[in-house]
Protein backbone atom coordinates (compact mmCIF):
# COMPACT_ATOMS: atom_id res chain seq x y z
CA UNK A 1 0.00 0.00 0.00
CA UNK A 2 1.54 3.53 -1.26
CA UNK A 3 2.39 6.21 1.67
CA UNK A 4 2.16 9.39 -1.04
CA UNK A 5 -0.66 11.25 -0.09
CA UNK A 6 -3.91 11.46 -1.98
CA UNK A 7 -5.05 14.83 -3.83
CA UNK A 8 -7.68 15.43 -1.49
CA UNK A 9 -4.48 15.14 1.31
CA UNK A 10 -2.53 17.28 -0.23
CA UNK A 11 -4.72 19.81 -1.37
CA UNK A 12 -5.57 19.86 2.19
CA UNK A 13 -2.65 20.48 3.83
CA UNK A 14 -2.16 23.21 1.67
CA UNK A 15 -5.44 24.92 2.40
CA UNK A 16 -4.33 24.42 5.93
CA UNK A 17 -1.33 25.73 6.01
CA UNK A 18 -1.95 28.99 4.47
CA UNK A 19 -4.73 29.96 6.08
CA UNK A 20 -2.53 29.48 9.18
CA UNK A 21 0.24 31.38 7.69
CA UNK A 22 -2.13 34.27 6.79
CA UNK A 23 -3.83 34.58 9.99
CA UNK A 24 -3.53 37.94 12.01
CA UNK A 25 -4.63 38.32 15.61
CA UNK A 26 -3.88 41.25 17.70
CA UNK A 27 -5.20 44.74 19.47
CA UNK A 28 -5.66 48.11 17.69
CA UNK A 29 -3.83 50.39 19.38
CA UNK A 30 -6.03 53.21 19.21
CA UNK A 31 -8.97 51.67 21.32
CA UNK A 32 -7.62 48.25 21.91
CA UNK A 33 -10.22 46.40 19.83
CA UNK A 34 -9.27 42.44 19.52
CA UNK A 35 -8.94 41.10 16.24
CA UNK A 36 -8.68 38.17 14.37
CA UNK A 37 -8.64 37.45 10.59
CA UNK A 38 -6.85 36.15 7.54
CA UNK A 39 -5.10 37.79 5.35
CA UNK A 40 -5.77 37.55 1.53
CA UNK A 41 -2.34 37.54 0.57
CA UNK A 42 -0.07 38.70 3.46
CA UNK A 43 2.69 39.99 0.92
CA UNK A 44 -0.06 41.70 -1.30
CA UNK A 45 -2.83 42.26 1.06
CA UNK A 46 -2.70 42.60 4.49
CA UNK A 47 -5.82 44.58 6.02
CA UNK A 48 -9.08 42.61 6.19
CA UNK A 49 -10.96 42.43 3.26
CA UNK A 50 -15.16 41.83 3.86
CA UNK A 51 -15.60 39.17 1.46
CA UNK A 52 -12.18 37.30 2.03
CA UNK A 53 -13.07 37.01 5.42
CA UNK A 54 -16.16 35.57 4.65
CA UNK A 55 -14.98 32.62 2.29
CA UNK A 56 -11.88 31.90 4.08
CA UNK A 57 -14.21 31.52 7.58
CA UNK A 58 -16.21 29.03 6.01
CA UNK A 59 -13.23 26.70 5.22
CA UNK A 60 -11.58 27.76 8.32
CA UNK A 61 -14.42 25.57 9.86
CA UNK A 62 -12.83 22.09 8.70
CA UNK A 63 -9.49 23.28 10.72
CA UNK A 64 -10.66 25.56 13.38
CA UNK A 65 -14.17 26.72 14.27
CA UNK A 66 -12.88 29.07 16.92
CA UNK A 67 -11.05 30.52 14.03
CA UNK A 68 -14.26 31.14 11.80
CA UNK A 69 -15.92 32.55 14.50
CA UNK A 70 -13.19 34.83 15.21
CA UNK A 71 -13.20 35.64 11.74
CA UNK A 72 -16.22 37.18 11.27
CA UNK A 73 -16.17 38.44 14.75
CA UNK A 74 -13.89 40.58 13.98
CA UNK A 75 -16.20 42.02 10.86
CA UNK A 76 -18.80 42.96 12.93
CA UNK A 77 -15.90 44.70 15.61
CA UNK A 78 -15.03 47.05 13.14
CA UNK A 79 -18.96 47.78 12.16
CA UNK A 80 -20.16 51.27 12.95
CA UNK A 81 -23.34 51.77 15.51
CA UNK A 82 -25.74 52.49 12.51
CA UNK A 83 -24.41 49.02 11.16
CA UNK A 84 -22.05 49.89 8.04
CA UNK A 85 -19.21 47.62 7.55
CA UNK A 86 -16.59 48.91 5.13
CA UNK A 87 -15.25 46.34 2.69
CA UNK A 88 -11.07 46.88 3.71
CA UNK A 89 -10.40 47.66 7.78
CA UNK A 90 -7.53 48.49 8.64
CA UNK A 91 -6.78 46.89 11.82
CA UNK A 92 -2.90 47.18 12.69
CA UNK A 93 -1.29 49.05 10.16
CA UNK A 94 -1.34 53.08 9.02
CA UNK A 95 -2.15 53.81 5.75
CA UNK A 96 0.85 55.45 3.33
CA UNK A 97 0.27 58.30 0.91
CA UNK A 98 -0.35 55.82 -1.79
CA UNK A 99 -3.53 54.38 -0.12
CA UNK A 100 -4.73 56.84 1.42
CA UNK A 101 -4.96 58.96 -1.96
CA UNK A 102 -6.07 55.62 -3.91
CA UNK A 103 -8.65 53.89 -0.96
CA UNK A 104 -11.97 54.72 -0.63
CA UNK A 105 -11.48 56.51 2.71
CA UNK A 106 -13.02 59.74 3.90
CA UNK A 107 -10.12 60.77 6.00
CA UNK A 108 -6.39 59.52 6.41
CA UNK A 109 -7.47 58.43 9.84
CA UNK A 110 -10.53 56.07 8.76
CA UNK A 111 -10.33 52.92 10.38
CA UNK A 112 -11.59 51.19 7.41
CA UNK A 113 -13.06 52.27 3.88
CA UNK A 114 -16.23 53.94 3.29
CA UNK A 115 -17.48 51.32 0.44
CA UNK A 116 -18.93 48.05 0.85
CA UNK A 117 -18.38 44.63 -0.55
CA UNK A 118 -20.72 42.19 -1.72
CA UNK A 119 -22.19 41.20 1.86
CA UNK A 120 -21.99 38.06 2.15
CA UNK A 121 -21.28 38.00 5.99
CA UNK A 122 -24.66 36.25 7.04
CA UNK A 123 -24.46 33.15 4.50
CA UNK A 124 -21.06 32.89 5.93
CA UNK A 125 -22.42 32.78 8.76
CA UNK A 126 -24.82 30.35 8.68
CA UNK A 127 -22.00 27.98 7.17
CA UNK A 128 -19.39 28.55 9.27
CA UNK A 129 -20.55 29.62 12.82
CA UNK A 130 -24.42 28.90 13.01
CA UNK A 131 -28.16 30.37 12.49
CA UNK A 132 -27.48 33.94 12.07
CA UNK A 133 -31.04 35.27 12.47
CA UNK A 134 -31.37 37.18 15.70
CA UNK A 135 -27.58 38.44 15.94
CA UNK A 136 -28.18 41.99 16.69
CA UNK A 137 -24.97 42.98 15.08
CA UNK A 138 -25.52 41.16 12.00
CA UNK A 139 -28.98 41.83 11.57
CA UNK A 140 -28.43 45.28 12.23
CA UNK A 141 -25.68 45.79 9.35
CA UNK A 142 -28.33 44.26 6.46
CA UNK A 143 -30.86 46.88 7.81
CA UNK A 144 -28.11 49.17 7.00
CA UNK A 145 -28.16 47.76 3.77
CA UNK A 146 -31.58 47.69 2.76
CA UNK A 147 -31.91 51.76 3.99
CA UNK A 148 -28.84 52.81 2.30
CA UNK A 149 -28.30 50.97 -0.58
CA UNK A 150 -31.86 49.95 -1.66
CA UNK A 151 -32.06 52.59 -4.66
CA UNK A 152 -36.05 51.65 -5.78
CA UNK A 153 -37.34 49.96 -2.85
CA UNK A 154 -37.61 46.78 -4.26
CA UNK A 155 -34.95 44.73 -2.16
CA UNK A 156 -32.25 45.27 -4.73
CA UNK A 157 -28.75 46.76 -3.75
CA UNK A 158 -26.68 49.43 -5.56
CA UNK A 159 -23.16 50.57 -5.66
CA UNK A 160 -21.17 53.30 -6.42
CA UNK A 161 -17.80 52.18 -8.23
CA UNK A 162 -16.56 49.09 -9.53
CA UNK A 163 -14.88 47.53 -6.81
CA UNK A 164 -17.38 47.63 -4.14
CA UNK A 165 -18.53 44.45 -6.43
CA UNK A 166 -15.74 43.04 -5.57
CA UNK A 167 -14.96 42.46 -9.11
CA UNK A 168 -12.65 45.68 -9.48
CA UNK A 169 -11.73 46.09 -13.11
CA UNK A 170 -14.06 43.56 -14.71
CA UNK A 171 -14.92 45.16 -18.38
CA UNK A 172 -18.70 44.86 -17.43
CA UNK A 173 -18.27 47.75 -15.66
CA UNK A 174 -16.42 50.05 -19.01
CA UNK A 175 -20.00 50.75 -20.32
CA UNK A 176 -20.87 51.92 -17.11
CA UNK A 177 -18.45 54.18 -15.76
CA UNK A 178 -16.01 54.35 -19.16
CA UNK A 179 -13.14 56.23 -18.30
CA UNK A 180 -13.40 56.12 -15.27
CA UNK A 181 -13.80 52.46 -14.54
CA UNK A 182 -11.22 50.63 -12.07
CA UNK A 183 -7.86 49.94 -13.93
CA UNK A 184 -8.28 53.28 -16.07
CA UNK A 185 -6.21 56.28 -14.60
CA UNK A 186 -9.71 58.22 -14.46
CA UNK A 187 -10.59 55.90 -11.54
CA UNK A 188 -9.00 58.22 -9.31
CA UNK A 189 -11.42 60.87 -10.41
CA UNK A 190 -14.31 58.53 -9.14
CA UNK A 191 -13.08 58.19 -5.80
CA UNK A 192 -12.33 61.67 -4.98
CA UNK A 193 -15.56 62.54 -6.49
CA UNK A 194 -17.45 60.11 -4.65
CA UNK A 195 -15.73 61.00 -1.27
CA UNK A 196 -17.02 64.27 -1.56
CA UNK A 197 -20.62 63.02 -1.68
CA UNK A 198 -19.93 60.90 1.40
CA UNK A 199 -19.75 57.55 -0.54
CA UNK A 200 -23.01 58.10 -0.40
CA UNK A 201 -25.68 56.36 -2.87
CA UNK A 202 -28.05 58.36 -3.05
CA UNK A 203 -26.48 61.85 -3.49
CA UNK A 204 -23.89 59.75 -6.09
CA UNK A 205 -27.62 59.22 -8.05
CA UNK A 206 -29.10 62.42 -7.20
CA UNK A 207 -25.92 64.02 -9.27
CA UNK A 208 -26.49 61.86 -12.46
CA UNK A 209 -23.38 60.15 -11.67
CA UNK A 210 -23.36 56.42 -12.27
CA UNK A 211 -24.37 54.01 -10.20
CA UNK A 212 -25.10 50.26 -10.35
CA UNK A 213 -27.14 46.92 -9.49
CA UNK A 214 -24.45 44.60 -9.95
CA UNK A 215 -25.39 41.04 -10.40
CA UNK A 216 -22.68 38.92 -7.84
CA UNK A 217 -22.94 41.32 -5.45
CA UNK A 218 -27.45 40.47 -5.22
CA UNK A 219 -26.60 37.22 -5.77
CA UNK A 220 -24.94 37.10 -2.84
CA UNK A 221 -26.70 39.29 -0.68
CA UNK A 222 -29.96 37.59 -1.39
CA UNK A 223 -27.89 34.13 0.06
CA UNK A 224 -27.43 36.20 2.75
CA UNK A 225 -30.76 37.51 3.40
CA UNK A 226 -32.52 33.38 3.12
CA UNK A 227 -29.19 32.56 5.67
CA UNK A 228 -31.35 35.30 7.57
CA UNK A 229 -34.89 33.58 6.87
CA UNK A 230 -36.12 36.86 4.97
CA UNK A 231 -37.76 36.83 1.87
CA UNK A 232 -36.12 35.74 -1.07
CA UNK A 233 -34.65 38.09 -3.77
CA UNK A 234 -34.39 35.50 -6.38
CA UNK A 235 -38.27 36.19 -8.13
CA UNK A 236 -36.61 40.30 -8.24
CA UNK A 237 -33.47 39.63 -9.62
CA UNK A 238 -34.52 37.71 -12.39
CA UNK A 239 -37.74 40.01 -12.75
CA UNK A 240 -35.58 42.87 -13.42
CA UNK A 241 -31.91 41.34 -14.10
CA UNK A 242 -32.64 38.49 -16.69
CA UNK A 243 -32.51 38.79 -20.18
CA UNK A 244 -34.99 36.14 -21.73
CA UNK A 245 -33.94 36.92 -25.26
CA UNK A 246 -29.71 36.16 -24.59
CA UNK A 247 -30.62 33.73 -21.35
CA UNK A 248 -28.22 35.82 -19.08
CA UNK A 249 -28.31 38.17 -16.15
CA UNK A 250 -27.08 41.60 -16.93
CA UNK A 251 -26.17 44.56 -14.55
CA UNK A 252 -28.75 47.81 -13.98
CA UNK A 253 -27.16 51.25 -14.21
CA UNK A 254 -28.23 54.97 -13.93
CA UNK A 255 -27.82 56.52 -16.11
CA UNK A 256 -28.06 53.82 -18.75
CA UNK A 257 -25.17 53.63 -20.59
CA UNK A 258 -24.65 54.44 -23.97
CA UNK A 259 -23.73 50.25 -25.09
CA UNK A 260 -24.90 47.48 -23.69
CA UNK A 261 -22.53 46.45 -20.82
CA UNK A 262 -19.92 43.24 -21.34
CA UNK A 263 -20.79 39.71 -20.46
CA UNK A 264 -18.78 38.19 -17.96
CA UNK A 265 -19.35 35.44 -15.67
CA UNK A 266 -21.43 37.56 -13.62
CA UNK A 267 -24.08 36.83 -15.95
CA UNK A 268 -24.14 33.07 -14.83
CA UNK A 269 -23.74 33.88 -10.99
CA UNK A 270 -27.34 33.12 -10.82
CA UNK A 271 -26.62 29.50 -10.44
CA UNK A 272 -25.81 29.69 -7.12
CA UNK A 273 -29.55 30.84 -6.06
CA UNK A 274 -30.80 27.85 -4.35
CA UNK A 275 -34.59 28.73 -6.13
CA UNK A 276 -33.57 30.03 -9.25
CA UNK A 277 -36.38 28.52 -11.71
CA UNK A 278 -34.70 25.44 -13.46
CA UNK A 279 -35.83 26.32 -16.50
CA UNK A 280 -33.44 29.52 -16.29
CA UNK A 281 -30.57 27.56 -14.73
CA UNK A 282 -30.52 25.25 -17.62
CA UNK A 283 -30.40 27.82 -20.01
CA UNK A 284 -27.67 29.29 -18.29
CA UNK A 285 -25.53 26.31 -18.17
CA UNK A 286 -26.36 24.62 -21.52
CA UNK A 287 -26.17 27.55 -23.78
CA UNK A 288 -23.70 29.55 -22.08
CA UNK A 289 -21.48 27.42 -19.17
CA UNK A 290 -20.60 24.45 -21.14
CA UNK A 291 -20.04 26.21 -24.50
CA UNK A 292 -16.35 25.34 -25.17
CA UNK A 293 -16.16 29.13 -27.01
CA UNK A 294 -17.29 30.52 -24.15
CA UNK A 295 -17.00 29.59 -20.56
CA UNK A 296 -16.39 25.81 -20.58
CA UNK A 297 -12.71 25.90 -20.88
CA UNK A 298 -10.15 23.90 -19.52
CA UNK A 299 -9.89 25.70 -16.51
CA UNK A 300 -13.12 27.18 -16.15
CA UNK A 301 -15.22 29.52 -15.67
CA UNK A 302 -12.79 32.45 -17.74
CA UNK A 303 -14.32 35.72 -16.32
CA UNK A 304 -14.84 37.11 -19.59
CA UNK A 305 -16.23 34.63 -22.45
CA UNK A 306 -12.82 33.66 -24.41
CA UNK A 307 -14.92 34.83 -27.39
CA UNK A 308 -15.44 38.44 -26.77
CA UNK A 309 -13.06 40.94 -27.74
CA UNK A 310 -12.27 41.91 -24.09
CA UNK A 311 -11.56 38.61 -23.32
CA UNK A 312 -7.73 38.60 -21.77
CA UNK A 313 -5.00 35.86 -20.61
CA UNK A 314 -2.93 38.70 -19.67
CA UNK A 315 -2.31 40.42 -15.95
CA UNK A 316 -2.18 43.88 -17.73
CA UNK A 317 -2.18 45.69 -20.98
CA UNK A 318 -0.18 48.88 -20.59
CA UNK A 319 -0.76 49.47 -16.93
CA UNK A 320 -4.57 48.51 -17.62
CA UNK A 321 -5.15 45.72 -15.02
CA UNK A 322 -6.70 42.97 -16.85
CA UNK A 323 -7.24 40.16 -13.91
CA UNK A 324 -11.10 40.60 -13.99
CA UNK A 325 -10.83 40.47 -18.08
CA UNK A 326 -9.93 36.43 -18.70
CA UNK A 327 -8.78 34.57 -15.72
CA UNK A 328 -10.47 32.16 -13.48
CA UNK A 329 -11.08 32.29 -9.63
CA UNK A 330 -11.89 30.13 -7.53
CA UNK A 331 -14.50 31.77 -5.51
CA UNK A 332 -16.47 32.05 -8.89
CA UNK A 333 -15.81 28.91 -9.78
CA UNK A 334 -17.05 27.29 -6.86
CA UNK A 335 -20.62 29.70 -6.99
CA UNK A 336 -21.09 28.10 -10.42
CA UNK A 337 -20.34 24.63 -9.32
CA UNK A 338 -22.98 24.79 -6.44
CA UNK A 339 -25.43 25.46 -9.46
CA UNK A 340 -24.65 22.73 -11.39
CA UNK A 341 -24.99 20.21 -8.03
CA UNK A 342 -28.51 21.58 -7.15
CA UNK A 343 -29.55 20.99 -11.10
CA UNK A 344 -28.39 17.52 -11.36
CA UNK A 345 -25.47 17.86 -13.34
CA UNK A 346 -23.26 16.29 -11.36
CA UNK A 347 -20.84 14.81 -14.11
CA UNK A 348 -20.14 18.53 -14.94
CA UNK A 349 -19.95 19.71 -11.51
CA UNK A 350 -17.10 16.73 -11.41
CA UNK A 351 -15.37 17.90 -14.71
CA UNK A 352 -15.20 21.55 -13.03
CA UNK A 353 -13.75 20.69 -9.55
CA UNK A 354 -11.49 18.21 -11.56
CA UNK A 355 -10.06 21.16 -13.24
CA UNK A 356 -9.78 23.49 -10.55
CA UNK A 357 -8.24 21.06 -8.29
CA UNK A 358 -5.34 20.50 -10.77
CA UNK A 359 -4.73 24.02 -11.41
CA UNK A 360 -4.20 24.25 -7.36
CA UNK A 361 -2.29 21.10 -7.75
CA UNK A 362 0.20 22.53 -10.32
CA UNK A 363 0.54 25.98 -9.14
CA UNK A 364 -0.97 26.04 -5.62
CA UNK A 365 -3.22 28.69 -4.31
CA UNK A 366 -2.68 31.69 -5.74
CA UNK A 367 -5.16 34.81 -7.06
CA UNK A 368 -6.52 33.45 -10.13
CA UNK A 369 -5.61 30.92 -13.10
CA UNK A 370 -4.94 31.15 -16.64
CA UNK A 371 -8.50 29.39 -18.27
CA UNK A 372 -6.50 26.89 -20.67
CA UNK A 373 -3.22 26.10 -19.10
CA UNK A 374 -4.02 26.49 -15.38
CA UNK A 375 -0.64 28.79 -14.88
CA UNK A 376 -1.34 30.28 -11.52
CA UNK A 377 -1.21 34.18 -11.75
CA UNK A 378 -1.42 36.83 -9.16
CA UNK A 379 -0.79 36.96 -5.10
CA UNK A 380 -0.02 33.63 -3.95
CA UNK A 381 -1.02 31.96 -0.72
CA UNK A 382 -4.53 33.73 -1.46
CA UNK A 383 -6.81 32.60 0.86
CA UNK A 384 -9.84 32.31 -0.84
CA UNK A 385 -7.97 29.95 -3.36
CA UNK A 386 -8.96 27.98 -0.29
CA UNK A 387 -12.68 26.93 -1.65
CA UNK A 388 -11.12 24.03 -3.83
CA UNK A 389 -11.51 22.23 -0.75
CA UNK A 390 -15.54 22.98 -0.96
CA UNK A 391 -15.49 21.25 -3.96
CA UNK A 392 -12.97 18.75 -3.33
CA UNK A 393 -14.86 17.56 0.06
CA UNK A 394 -18.18 18.99 -0.17
CA UNK A 395 -20.19 19.65 3.41
CA UNK A 396 -23.82 18.17 3.19
CA UNK A 397 -25.13 20.60 5.72
CA UNK A 398 -23.66 23.28 3.48
CA UNK A 399 -24.46 22.17 0.44
CA UNK A 400 -27.84 20.99 1.37
CA UNK A 401 -28.50 23.92 2.56
CA UNK A 402 -28.36 26.04 -0.75
CA UNK A 403 -30.86 23.41 -1.96
CA UNK A 404 -34.68 24.10 -2.52
CA UNK A 405 -36.40 21.51 -0.33
CA UNK A 406 -37.60 19.54 -3.16
CA UNK A 407 -33.95 18.04 -3.80
CA UNK A 408 -33.38 17.96 0.04
CA UNK A 409 -36.05 15.33 0.43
Amino acid sequence: MSDAPTEIETIRDLCEATLRANWREGERGTDGARFAYTSPSPGRYPFQWYWDSCFAAMVWRRFDPARARAELESLLAAQREDGFIGHTIFWDGALNLRQRLTYNVSSQHAAMTSTIQPPVLAWAWSVAVGDPAGVPAIERHYDWLARHRDLDGDGLIWIIQPDESGLDASPQFDAIWRTRADGLPGFLVLVYRNRRREFDLRRVAADGKPVCCEVVTNVLYALSLMALGRPSLTGTIVERMYDEQAGLFRPLARPAPRREPTVTWASLAPLALPDLPDAIATRLIEEHLLDAARFWTPVPPPSVPVDDPKFSRKESTLGIRRYWRGPTWVNSAWLLWLGLIRTGYREQADALRDRIVGAVLRGGLREYYDPFDGRGMGATGFAWSTLVMEMLEPDPLATTSLLPRRAQA
